[in-house]
């Protein structure tokens, strides 16, 4: 097991984890509070002998992940059995054990949460390995053991809930489910018989039962953990033990929206398996939970689970007032926390694969990196999450109950007060409603159904949030009374085959969309241009009918949306392709700041690495990698165009910005190509470096990038490998076609090699010294006058230093040296009339970019003054 996730957001630890044995006893029994709880005092009455098994160095130890954690169970587990007792009622002794030391140990200046929650997750997985261990021997002696194509098949035990997110609580107990992937036969007695052989899923319902009685079963010595099945598919009427077949029909056809929320956390305990053996339950849990679009319309379905929990809740306290005090399910809680964690994720997921972690700290962490909620807000729920989980812990510990609810004896609040830190129990009441208040407002903000609109204080933004739409009627006429053009609009987009197909829940929505727009248009908000535009966009979602909940859930985005479409034509077609990026304005960090290469560089690493973890529900292959980087592309540039709509950037600074994207893409993919040629040991890598320029001429080259732009590029080399040529002509084809390839999410950016030497009919890759030759005119192969025009803005955009200098070297020498004024004009106005020709205006028009008086004039002009006088 690894080091507990979110360590490093919890709130104060005062004795390291890693700190000296001795260091930390000695500070652990200065800092410790007086009495134990009833729970810890009948552990250490009746196990006196045992109690040095499992102090508070081996907690530590066992805190610390790695081959630690397992080294310390297991040196406990063998000591009990040295002392006479039956394997199961070794783990008994030991979590009773384990809890005691907590018990006495977990309080400020001795244990952290972290340590808490990895040494219950710890003992749990040890205690399922043995226990699976020993009742799979055993079967195994009557039946053989399961087999498939004469394979061994094993019994996977999968961690759910905060086993999985390895959180797990002092008195919790563990959410489970078995699967199996192959259907088979056990290989019978052993005797060259097959009398007792039994199907695969007899023999796991077998074992399934075993585990249960050792791990479950009430006995003199307790019990080792609570088992809960519910969470299996079909739920506590389905069988046991399921098939990943049987799990792939359960979840393509009957799995339920919450379940995506209880599949998120889930983790195979045992048998340990790598990511190859993983990625089948993988490749069938991760879509399931994470869907490839942004998915919104689950607000909906958390909201309708959190108010069965509340109500739930409210019922258990008729009667009980001390029920009203929940610290897990009570408004304020944990859940809430959890639930506003995983909301987030569960939305965007699926195209920002850095935010799936288990852990609930962690998470937090990821939100407020992604700029999801506002970073101080997700440092304050931290805070309180684990004061929530402490106090829960404290709560627990009295007499090792499963209960999250406040202690209605005096007694008990003293020593729980007591033991978290606080001067009275006054005093922890105060804190615990100051973040139980905090953490209310939050999830309602993000998650709530408030009766009015309200501003949003629950993520980095400050725009209004309105309860969902009823059903109603989509009447064109009706909802574009006073503008005929919008309505006659609106009745081409009800006749749609697609319209007809919406579910009620997603009419509501657009009908609701339609209205505020119509309002907005009357109160001046936004253009008639904008809302045509508006409905044109409308009519793309058909099919992607999750972002109609995105503008509901966030009117303000809507509002922004139709400015951006009120601005131009291509901002109107630039949503149409890509209508992912809407999402970006759902925060107002968007208008902050400028292109910045090493974040985004770092957030696409973060991506990378989060698909490549098998362990955090990823996977990493080349066409996922591309498509990440087109997610992250198309929502910078909308990032830069919105800005530029708002007035917040110069013209210069658009196309700085949009150059830079294109620079960090260009390094990062190469960089990741040949890497994973390298690593794969595929004979297109020769070397672990690769000795490539990538020269950027035009637009790029002169960092004036448009919003439109295709690149153009040259490839050069350096390395004098006999199959260099070979290997970088592979690598600019794997490049271009990176940037090309029509994917799911688009592509990025049209490539033109045609200004490399001998424009087409040259070498894809050139080495530098042709280079050099050829464009400073030694041999009989030369650049023309034109090409060296196109060299007055080349620059390299990626290589090594010493190409890159030797390639200005070569730049600077063609530039400076001395030419015939008159031929250099002749010539340039020669190519200028070409150009002409090639691109006439329509009659009676301007273009921009070609006609006479427009901007390649204004470049050509430019270019030969540099020619003529550099």
């Amino acid at each position: 097991m690894g080091k507990a996730e979110g360590s490093t957001i919890i709130a104060r630890a005062d004795v390291p984890a890693d700190a000296p044995a001795d260091t930390a006893t000695q500070r652990l029994s200065e800092a410790k509070p007086s009495g134990l709880g009833r729970f810890a005092t009948r552990v250490q009455r009746r196990y006196a002998s045992q109690l040095s098994l499992l102090g508070v160095q081996e907690l530590q130890r066992a805190a610390l992940g790695g081959d630690d954690t397992p080294a310390v169970w297991q040196a406990a587990f063998d000591a009990l059995i040295a002392q006479d007792l039956e394997p199961p009622a070794a783990l008994r002794v030991m979590r009773q054990l384990c809890i005691a030391a907590l018990s006495e140990h977990d309080h400020p200046g001795g244990l952290n949460l972290a340590q808490v929650t990895a040494c219950m997750t710890g003992l749990a997985e040890f205690a399922l390995r043995t226990a699976l261990g020993a009742v799979t021997a055993q079967l195994a002696k009557t039946h053989g053991l399961p087999m498939h194509a004469g394979q061994v098949v094993d019994l996977w035990v999968v961690g759910m809930g905060k086993l999985g997110g390895r959180e797990l609580n002092v008195s919790s107990d563990i959410d489970l489910v078995y699967l199996y992937a192959h259907d088979g036969e056990t290989a019978g007695d052993g005797h060259g018989g097959a009398a007792d052989s039994i199907s695969n899923q007899e023999f796991f319902i077998k074992a399934a039962r075993g585990l249960q009685t050792w791990i479950a079963d009430v006995t003199e010595h307790g019990f080792v953990f609570r088992l809960d099945l519910a969470l299996r598919p079909h739920g506590n009427s389905g069988p046991v033990v399921t098939s990943l077949n049987g799990l792939r029909d359960y979840l393509l056809s009957q799995g339920r929206e919450w379940e995506r929320f209880a599949w998120m956390k889930s983790r195979v305990i045992t048998p340990s398996l790598s990511d190859q053996q993983a990625k089948p339950l993988r490749d069938l849990v991760t879509p399931f939970v994470y869907r490839r679009y942004l998915d919104y319309p689950v607000f909906d379905a958390l909201r309708d689970l959190h108010k069965q929990i509340r109500e739930h809740s409210a019922k258990r306290a008729l009667g009980r007032p001390q029920r009203a005090h929940d610290v897990k399910l009570g408004r304020g809680g944990i859940r809430e926390i959890e639930f506003l964690v995983q909301s987030q994720q569960i939305v965007r997921g699926g195209q920002f694969p850095e935010l799936r972690t288990r852990s609930s700290l962690k998470g937090l962490q990821c939100l407020a990196h992604a700029h999801l909620i506002d970073a101080s807000l997700g440092q304050q729920l931290a805070e309180a999450y684990t004061l929530l989980r402490n106090l829960e812990h404290r709560i627990q510990y009295q007499d090792d109950a499963q209960t999250h609810e406040l202690p209605s004896n005096d007694a008990d609040l003293e020593w729980v007060a007591q033991h978290m830190g606080f001067a009275s129990p006054c005093e922890l009441l105060c804190k615990l409603d100051e973040h139980r208040e905090r953490v209310a407002s939050a999830f309602d903000a993000v998650l709530g159904a408030a009766p009015a609109a309200g501003k949003c204080k629950g993520c980095n933004c400050d725009e209004t949030v309105t309860t969902q739409p009823q059903a109603g009627t989509f009447d064109s006429k009706e909802l574009a009374s006073s503008h005929p053009e919008l309505a006659l609009r609106l009745h081409d987009l009800a006749k749609l085959p697609r319209f007809s197909q919406l579910k009620p829940a997603d009419l509501a929505r657009l009908t609701s969309l339609v209205q505020r727009c119509l309002t907005q248009l009357q109160e001046g908000q936004c253009s008639a241009t904008a809302a045509l535009r508006y409905v044109g966009w409308l009519e793309g979602l058909l099919k992607r009918e999750g972002y109609f909940a995105l503008l509901v859930e966030r009117p303000q985005v809507q509002l922004r949306v139709l400015k951006l479409l009120g601005s131009s034509r291509w901002a109107m077609n630039y949503l149409v392709r890509y209508p992912s990026v809407v999402d970006e304005l759902a925060s107002e960090h968007w208008l902050q700041g400028r292109f910045n290469t090493q974040v985004f560089v770092g957030e696409l690493i973060a991506r990378r690495d989060a698909l490549a973890r098998g362990g955090e529900g990823g996977e990493g292959d080349e066409e996922t990698l591309m498509n990440l980087m087109r997610r992250a592309q198309h929502a910078q540039v909308f990032r830069t165009l919105a800005r530029d709509v708002e007035g917040l950037l110069t013209v210069e600074q658009v196309a700085d910005d949009l150059s830079a994207l294109a620079d960090c893409l260009i390094a990062t993919s190469l960089q990741w190509i040949w890497q994973a040629w390298w690593q794969s040991k595929s004979p297109r890598a020769h070397q672990a470096r690769a000795e490539l320029a990538v020269l950027a001429y035009g637009k790029l080259g002169g960092k004036e990038l448009g919003y439109g732009s295709d690149l153009d590029l040259v490839f050069i080399h350096n390395d004098d490998h006999e199959r260099a040529q070979e290997c970088y002509a592979a690598l600019a084809k794997r490049l271009i076609n990176w940037f090309t390839t029509k994917t799911a999410q688009g592509d990025l950016y049209e490539i033109d090699t045609a200004l490399r030497p001998n424009g087409n009919a040259g070498m894809l890759v050139t080495h530098i010294a042709s280079f050099e030759q050829y464009q400073t005119q030694r041999g009989g192969n030369a650049a023309w006058t034109w090409e060296h025009q196109a060299l007055t803005r080349v620059r390299v955009v990626c290589g090594e230093t010493a190409l890159a200098q030797r390639i200005e070297a070569t730049r600077a020498y063609v530039l400076q040296t001395p030419r015939d004024l008159p031929a250099l004009r002749a010539e340039i106005v020669l190519m200028r009339q070409r150009m002409q020709k090639a691109h006439p205006a329509a009659p009676g028009t301007f273009n921009l970019k070609h006609s006479p008086g427009g901007m390649i004039d204004v470049e050509f002009a430019v270019q030969c003054l540099v020619l003529a006088h550099a």
